[in-house]
């Protein structure tokens, strides 16, 4: 097995472990109480599925980088409902159960729209260029690695609710880990590529990760709880989903590298905002909208 099939090995494995320990996490009732409020999960949906895909080709159009960073922005565009968002939204003070809710349909919708909308984008991006990309494919491998998972953590939960909450815990930390040991193997692949981003490019992305917050921000409405809980649900990419999609499809490029970089900038970037939110003097006392 090569060093590339582990990568996808661990990449995929990651994102499997993360939707089963959200799907195991969620409460029936919370989510189900949370979905009644149809205008906001449809404003979540305009936020990940419209707006920051659109606010990415504009500033592809202003930054103009290479053809390869541009298709690796483009993937994480796409790729809504991370998991790695909820401690994030927990330390700025937001509606958590909201927040799982949300990352449940965004990531079910996802295996639809995400290959539909990235076919979309990269054939108006690239018009003159021959790129493949295997969509029925991306929509088969999110149905087996994401839905399947989430859908068997779901029923765990409510079946066996004690179970669920002995192991969410100790599954949660298994799954942050993998996902950082599946970063960690792709900075050690790609460190040659990454040193070679440009610095126009790295501050496309850091444009691109503050667009995404400001959009969330503004999506929330007036109420400050659900600011903070869509700023971070929609600025924080699904680095999971983005890396199995661009490590299937565009392996050694700087795709790749593209997609881990953006993803460390959403990470770090995501617990700084989310502390900021959490120490703001009124978060506490905000009310739902």
């Amino acid at each position: 097995m090569d060093f590339l099939t582990v990568v996808k090995c661990m990449a995929a494995l990651a994102l499997v472990s993360l939707m089963f320990w959200m799907g195991l996490k969620a409460k029936f009732e919370d989510v189900l109480s949370r979905s009644k409020n149809p205008k906001l999960l449809a404003i979540g949906c305009l936020a990940n599925f419209v707006l920051v895909p659109m606010f990415t080709l504009g500033l592809l159009h202003v930054f103009s980088p290479g053809s390869m960073v541009s298709v690796g922005l483009l993937i994480l565009a796409v790729c809504p409902g991370a998991p790695v968002g909820l401690p994030f939204v927990a330390i700025a003070r937001g509606d958590v159960a909201f927040a799982i809710s949300q990352m449940i349909i965004l990531s079910t919708l996802s295996v639809l729209f995400s290959p539909l909308l990235l076919g979309i984008l990269l054939n108006y991006w690239f018009q003159d260029d021959d790129l493949v990309i295997d969509y029925l494919a991306v929509m088969q491998t999110l149905f087996l690695i994401q839905i399947l998972p989430l859908g068997l953590g779901f029923l765990l939960h409510h079946f066996t609710p004690v179970f669920a909450e002995r192991s969410m815990n100790t599954l949660g930390i298994i799954s942050n880990l993998l996902l950082i040991a599946t970063v960690i193997l792709i900075l050690m692949a790609e460190y040659e590529t990454l040193i070679r981003i440009r610095f126009q490019d790295w501050l496309g992305m850091m444009i691109m990760y503050l667009g995404c917050l400001g959009l969330g921000w503004i999506c929330g409405g007036s109420s400050r709880r659900f600011r903070n809980t869509f700023s971070i649900t929609t600025g924080v990419r699904n680095a999971a989903i983005a890396l199995v999609i661009v490590s299937n499809n565009f392996p050694g490029t700087p795709a790749v590298a593209t997609v881990v970089a953006q993803s460390l900038l959403g990470i770090i970037g995501g617990v700084i905002f989310a502390l900021f939110l959490g120490a703001m003097p009124d978060a506490r006392t905000s009310h739902d909208s």
